[in-house]
């Protein structure tokens, strides 16, 4: 496997590791209210805030590892404007 293919694997695995993450977060404070415990609603609101910012920046990487992927895949016309 060359580096660039790992390097590419690792950010991948990493991107869907976080959207898991952050769903298993989401289900247990929403679905499951033995999940919040005795915190408060600032507490509750503050784990809300963070599965739901890890699940964002886990989709918006994924994507861009697509447009990356296709980028060096097929040989981009012009290296130094990648697809964002």
């Amino acid at each position: 496997m060359s580096y660039q293919s790992s390097a590419f694997e690792y950010m991948k695995n990493k991107a869907l590791t976080d959207r898991s993450k952050s769903m298993a977060s989401l289900d247990l404070l929403l679905l499951n209210a033995v999940g919040i415990g005795d915190h408060s609603t600032g507490d509750l609101y503050k784990s809300l805030d963070e599965a739901l910012d890890m699940l964002v920046d886990a989709e918006d990487r994924l994507d861009v590892l697509g447009g990356l992927a296709e980028y060096y895949e097929e040989g981009p016309p012009n290296r130094g404007n990648p697809p964002f």
